[in-house]
């Protein structure tokens, strides 16, 4: 045996900070995030739903001066969350989303560059607080569809980049494409919520969005945690059907099927870290359990290093120094 053994020291290229910045496989820059919004009715609202939670309630003007500063910051984008005053039951949709359309078309006229998604969901929009239309206590999949595609034409026509089904109806994305299509916005994207566990981790983000739903559970068209293979022929239908980008979440209980998709297709992918994985750590570090800064860094660089190109997280605002 060599004196030199072992042959093969991978302590080589960790020696100093300069040299573990040289080999750095995998990073994470403001480019690659995405800050949510919730966008409610009225003037001058810019509130947060609870002190570094990171989830932010804003009305139009502030939304408008919000995303020209993190454009200016380098963010990768916004995801938008529309929460009307008044709920929406039957009928067109347009007069309950007036002024969430509004919004966005002052954005879009404030920040013409800016890269602007929006949810497609009736969670926060219909009464029942379902992400469908309700029937006898039923949320019937057929009937969301149109609707589903009327809130997505309506989104295109105010200037959005990407339209994001959230509801989980199936075929929902083709829908949408073909509506899109129809009304001469075939330059507007889908980013298809393809993978959507039914999880514990959305509690935060149901206060923010006024989502609760008024009966029963998400069960019936979110997706057990349990299946994995299910989760892959999800995936699989919305290319299918037309989406231009693939979102996973929760992410940081998702990270296997993050990689699998990647594995499986050259789709960019959307690794969305919910609510309660941002609370979770923010608790944790307010009670001075680990430093919140490296632990969330060492999280999104595990969603970008098992395959996210995009990743939707609450500290993008903070990381892009708002």
């Amino acid at each position: 045996m060599s004196e030199s053994f072992p042959a093969t020291r991978l302590r080589r290229l960790r020696r100093t900070p300069a040299i573990r910045r040289l080999f750095k496989e995998v990073d994470v820059g403001l480019e690659h995030l995405v800050q949510p919004y919730f966008v409610v009715n009225g003037k001058g609202v810019q509130r947060e739903t609870s002190p570094g939670s990171g989830l932010w309630q804003v009305s139009g003007d502030v939304l408008a001066e919000e995303v020209q500063q993190l454009h200016r910051a380098g963010v990768g984008g916004v995801m938008l969350f529309g929460v009307p005053d008044a709920k929406w039951s039957t009928g067109p949709l347009e007069p309950a989303l007036r002024e969430y359309l509004a919004a966005i078309e002052l954005t879009r006229k404030v920040v013409p560059d800016a890269v602007i998604m929006a949810d497609v969901c009736l969670c926060s929009l219909a009464e029942t607080g379902h992400c469908g239309v309700v029937e006898e206590h039923r949320v019937v999949n057929d009937a969301t569809l149109p609707v589903l595609a009327e809130m997505a034409v309506l989104l295109a026509k105010a200037g959005v980049d990407f339209v994001c089904p959230s509801d989980m109806m199936d075929g929902r994305v083709g829908a949408i494409r073909a509506a899109l299509d129809e009304a001469k916005c075939q330059d507007v994207g889908i980013v298809s919520y393809a993978i959507k566990m039914a999880s514990a981790l959305y509690g935060p983000f149901r206060a923010a969005a006024s989502s609760a739903p008024s009966f029963g559970d998400r069960a019936s068209y979110q997706m057990p945690a349990h299946n994995r293979r299910e989760a892959l022929r999800e995936l699989a239908l919305d290319v299918d059907e037309g989406a231009d980008l693939l979102l996973v979440k929760p992410a940081l209980s998702n990270l296997d099927l993050i990689r699998d998709a990647r594995e499986r297709t050259q789709h960019p992918l959307v690794a969305y870290q919910v609510s309660g994985e941002y609370a979770m750590v923010r608790a944790a570090a307010d009670k001075g359990l680990l430093d919140f800064e490296r632990l969330m860094t060492e999280l999104l660089v595990s969603m970008r290093r098992a395959g996210a190109d995009l990743i939707i997280t609450y500290d993008a605002r903070r990381r892009a120094g708002r």
